[in-house]
This record gives C-alpha cells, structure tokens and sequence, in this order.
C-alpha cells in the first residue's frame, strides 16, 4: 500500500491554506495517510473549534472510503444504499469537504478533510488541495 510523505503532505496542507486565503475563509485542515492516520493538521487563526474533529472525521471518513464524502452523502440519505452509515466506524462525516488524495500513478495515499465554513466552500478548499498532488 503506498502512503502519503510528509513532503507531500506539506504540499496539501499548504495549498489548502493558500486556497482558504484566496477565498477569505477561516479553516480547520486535516490530512490522513493511507491507514486513516492524522498525518498533518492545521487550524487557521480564528477557525471555529468545533470544526477541528469535522475537519479530522471528513478526512478518515474519505479514506476509508476512497470517495469524496459529499458523494457518501449522497448515498447515506433515507431510501439511499448507504442510509444511517454515518452512524458506523464511531461517526462519520457525510458532507462535503473530504476528498481523497491519489499519487501520480493513481493509488490513493490518504486524504484530505477540511471544515469551518459552508460545505461547498469546504469542498473547493479539499479539492483544491488535492489537486495540488497532481
């Protein structure tokens, strides 16, 4: 299984806060390695306590997974295949803002979980760190 360095995730965590700055947003960051493992976290002068856990479960969450966790959502609602998984693996976070984060050749390293401001603003910042891989 290969996992993400902490060279590369530095790179995400600063892309992040590059991205939170561009957007005027104040976040929590968290990046997990391949074994859903914290492996860096930041929380930006001013973001909201609360948030930090979201930002950590997003991430495991995305991990675990291997899907964005706005895509978990869309299957956990009622009528849905995966309804009430939120409630497993002691909580998981099925909004926007956890995304995967995938090497050159496609396998994924870990992941990437933010929160602190609205979830499609979560998302942009998630994503946009995990582009930062690419």
């Amino acid at each position: 299984m290969s996992d993400i360095t902490i060279d590369q995730s530095q790179t995400v965590l600063l892309a992040a806060l590059e991205k939170c700055k561009e957007m005027g947003v104040k976040m929590n960051v968290a990046i997990v390695d391949a074994g859903a493992n914290l492996k860096a976290f930041a929380r930006q002068d001013g973001a909201w306590l609360g948030s930090i856990d979201i930002a950590i479960k997003k991430a495991r969450t995305a991990r675990w997974f291997d899907m964005p966790t706005g895509a978990i959502g869309g299957l956990s609602q009622p009528g849905g295949s995966l309804y009430n998984i939120e409630h497993s693996n002691g909580g998981l976070i099925t909004f926007p803002g956890g995304v995967p984060l995938k090497d050159a050749s496609g396998a994924i390293i870990g992941a990437v979980g933010v929160s602190g401001s609205t979830v499609e603003d979560d998302h942009a910042v998630a994503q946009a760190a995990a582009d930062a891989l690419a």
